[in-house]
């Protein structure tokens, strides 16, 4: 179940039905995770600022159970997300951030209770 938090200071429009599918198909992809696990809330028209610029830009959060818990899987999820968002949103790559969380089972509830006594 990993949950994604993309928050932009792009306008609403940039992040049309067709965009949200592909992201959540590449980020899946990427996370080995299943489509319809994915979790994804866009934040746009934020006032943002990186590097010291309002320039477009984008700070990304992805949260998983053992999929974003060491250094080397992150660096490949990162490549993907960035290279998608890069082309699909026309940003260039300093103007991105990813934060990533590793999460552990007792941390993310569902049906009720948490992921461990499921």
């Amino acid at each position: 179940m990993p949950f994604l938090d993309l928050q932009s200071n792009l306008p609403a429009c940039s992040f049309s039905e067709d965009f949200l599918k592909k992201f959540v198909s590449v980020t899946a992809a990427a996370l080995e995770k299943p489509e319809d696990r994915m979790h994804v809330v866009v934040h746009p028209g934020l006032p943002l600022m990186i590097k010291g610029s309002c320039a477009p830009g984008i700070i990304l959060s992805v949260s998983a159970i053992g999929a974003t818990d060491s250094a080397e899987k992150n660096a490949k999820h990162s490549a993907k997300i960035f290279n998608f968002l890069t082309s699909e949103l026309n940003l260039s790559e300093d103007r991105i951030g990813i934060i990533f969380n590793a999460l552990q089972l007792h941390q993310v509830g569902k049906k009720g209770t948490v992921m461990s006594f499921l």
